[in-house]
């Protein structure tokens, strides 16, 4: 079998008639393991195959063959492992882009321990939280910044850690280094059999209302992402990909990990600590990537930066991920490129569940069509599917008694865990409607929707309106309180740079007049308000409910 073809052990597809997947079923065996499985199988038949391409803005650049992730994850796996790391234990990563974590990160899977994957923006609170609450053993983190200095000051509250790595720190007391340590080890492993069901990756939600739960994902997860890169992402394995994510987020695993190295494609990783528009577009266009997933929001920077200024014809294929895509991005895109951004949708608790996949046309507005990994519906508050155009919850039934695709729980929480898959499904908490011709489109969170005078309106529609105007650079809809209506529409907006100082009484009419020629005169909004930020989960989410919040006067 051909490395390019190694998913095909694990996967059957069927197409329909137009070429496009119908269908997936999974032979996985009881002891499957991504680092055994995958990754060591392509290192020993093709040692030399390009897997990641790693640079940094000081003009490091190093290139991983598929044989160096094996031998240097086994390297990561006898060192950690000589450090007590066992079967079972929770270990944290806060690495930045680092390439130490994929070395990590396998090595963890290899050993059969949970990595719990974090952002280098979490401060002492965040730290004692996840500490306490996955009673995380080890932590591997970045000398770059004060991560080392907020992880003491939560270990000051926490005694659970049995040992810290450090990755690019030089003299830290009390931390051993990472790669110094490695390096002392041997390249070779003897694998260490597990159940494909045992845990495998946890991470924390970052959610817009209360603290962040646990998802924990078992080692079908890995599998099931070859629809995500395979069949949304386009990739085969003479593919560059580059997801923007850091290695925090779940997006890092979408987009940089399981799927990609399932086709045997390679992997672009830039090391950047400030996102600058010219710098990744100049990436794109040295390194000749072929396919590339980012938020809308970068989309729309790049635009504004002037994307035909950049030589891109080798990339083939562009996605985004993590918000709904305003059609006007869309457009706009496609106007400067000729490709089609293909939109997806998913979870930290799923793979890609509904998107725009290879021989779909994509229509600006809809997040597609569901992934034939699971039987997905749209129903009113009693379970009941609902008609086409009309809104309500999203909910998901994985297609295979192993719940390929989704995670296996929430950690430590089994009500939220039942509370989520009651009624034998799993509650997504998103709104969205149905078109006649099967695509699905975004409404929002269920929380989110507005009830106006009997209507039912989605924030998600009228800040793609809003976001069509010059003036508007970010905006957030929301409800707040009417005697008469019971709720009217509000948008707070941070304007652009050139409307900065016109926040007045004529911008706000022009902005309501904007949105009711473009969508039903109901949904206009009645009070606007202008910010200079919005507030944001970490990850970067808007959190309407802390506008809520403050507009209700509960916070």
């Amino acid at each position: 079998m051909k490395m390019r073809d190694l998913y095909k052990k694990y996967v059957t597809e069927t197409f329909d008639e137009n070429g496009v997947l119908s269908n997936l079923e999974f032979n996985v065996p009881d002891n499957f393991n991504f680092g055994y499985d995958v990754i060591d199988v392509i290192g020993q038949n093709e040692p030399n195959r390009r897997a990641i391409v790693w640079v940094n803005p000081e003009g490091e650049e190093h290139i991983f063959t598929y044989g160096d992730l094996m031998r240097e994850s086994n390297r990561a796996a006898n060192m950690l492992i000589a450090h007590g790391v066992k079967k079972g234990d929770i270990v944290m990563s806060v690495l930045k882009r680092h390439y130490q974590f994929w070395f990590l990160l396998i090595a963890l899977c290899k050993i059969g321990a949970v990595i719990v994957p974090a952002t280098n923006q979490l401060m002492k609170k965040d730290y004692t939280y996840r500490f306490n609450a996955a009673d995380v053993s080890y932590i591997v983190a970045t000398g770059d910044g004060d991560t080392a200095s907020h992880v003491e000051q939560a270990l000051e509250e926490y005694d659970g850690i049995k040992e810290k790595f450090i990755v690019r720190g030089h003299g830290n007391k009390g931390w051993t280094n990472f790669d110094a340590e490695m390096a002392k080890y041997p390249d070779t492993l003897e694998r260490i059999e597990n159940n494909t069901d045992d845990n495998m990756l946890l991470y924390f939600t970052s959610g817009t209302t209360g603290y962040p739960k646990m998802v924990m994902h078992n080692h079908y997860y890995s599998l099931a992402h070859i629809v995500t890169a395979k069949y949304w992402h386009n990739l085969d394995s003479e593919s560059l990909h580059l997801t923007i994510s850091e290695s925090g987020w779940a997006k890092c695993m979408w987009g940089k990990m399981y799927g990609q190295f399932l086709c045997a494609a390679s992997i672009f990783v830039y090391d950047f600590d400030r996102f600058h528009s010219s710098d990744i577009l100049q990436k794109i266009q040295d390194y000749k990537v072929t396919s590339f997933c980012a938020p809308p929001t970068m989309y729309r920077m790049f635009i504004k930066e002037g994307v035909g200024s950049f030589d891109l014809s080798n990339l083939k294929r562009t996605s985004i991920a993590g918000e709904a895509l305003n059609p006007e991005v869309f457009n706009r895109w496609y106007e400067l490129t000729g490709l089609k951004v293909m939109e997806g949708y998913g979870q930290t608790e799923t793979v890609l569940a509904i998107g725009n996949i290879c021989g779909m046309n994509p229509k600006p507005g809809s997040t597609g069509k569901p992934v034939p990994l699971f039987d997905t519906k749209i129903v009113d508050d009693d379970g009941n599917e609902v008609a086409y155009g009309v809104h309500g919850e999203l909910v998901l039934t994985p297609k295979t008694e192993k719940k390929i695709g989704i995670f296996k729980e929430y950690y430590k929480n089994p009500e939220e865990t039942a509370y989520a898959w009651r009624g034998g499904v799993y509650h997504t908490g998103d709104l969205a409607y149905k078109d006649e011709d099967g695509y699905l489109c975004y409404v929002g969170r269920k929380d989110d929707v507005i009830k106006s005078s009997g209507y039912r309106i989605g924030p998600f529609e009228i800040e793609s309106v809003l976001m069509e105007h010059p003036a508007v650079l970010e905006v957030a809809v929301t409800g707040v309180s009417d005697p008469i209506r019971g709720q009217v529409v509000k948008a707070t907006i941070v304007l652009t740079k050139a409307y900065r100082d016109k926040g007045d009484e004529i911008l706000v009419k022009e902005l309501q007049e904007h949105v009711k020629r473009q969508t039903a005169p109901y949904k206009y909004p009645r009070v606007i308000e202008f910010v200079d930020e919005l507030p944001k989960t970490i990850s970067g989410k808007i959190r309407r409910v802390a506008i809520r919040e403050r507009d209700n006067g509960t916070k």
